[in-house]
């Protein structure tokens, strides 16, 4: 690690969702969901890769980093972060929940809830902490109008 400031997070969000829907799903294989369940299975993941996707390309587009152990050059608050502070986790949570609607795996729909909260508490307590520091007034006022999951 480099002396520049970051938010000093040291795991990967996307690896701890992975980790705890892979756990799910070997715990309570389930069976496929059919009809009303499978479409809201598909629409659940359509709308978090969208989230995930749109986040993503507007940290492109502003030459900033996603990864949240790597410094920020830019607030981002276009787009998703419009409505929330964090689409990329609130897109992997959905993505998460999708897999345990199309398996019908109430441990992997359990176990996501749980990968978000870690999330929450290990690493974007850490990115707010960063930002406030990185943005002054600028994250202040943003997180007074956005909320931080919904």
């Amino acid at each position: 690690m480099t002396g520049e400031d970051s938010p000093r997070v040291f795991i990967s969000p996307p690896l701890i969702l992975a980790a705890f829907v892979g756990v799910g799903l070997l715990i309570d294989t389930g069976q496929k969901a059919t009809g009303i369940a499978m479409a809201a299975a598909v629409l659940t993941g359509l709308v978090g890769l969208a989230l995930i996707t749109a986040a993503l390309g507007l940290f492109f587009r502003s030459n900033t980093r996603p990864e949240p152990w790597r410094p920020a050059n830019f607030l981002v608050a276009a787009g998703p972060y419009r409505y929330t502070r964090n689409p990329m986790y609130l897109g992997m949570t959905l993505v998460g929940l999708a897999v345990a609607l199309a398996f019908a795996s109430l441990a992997t729909a359990v176990l996501t809830i749980l990968a978000a909260f870690i999330v929450d508490r290990a690493v974007i307590r850490r990115e707010e902490a960063y930002l406030s520091r990185r943005f002054g007034q600028a994250y202040h006022d943003y997180r007074r109008t956005v909320r931080r999951w919904l």
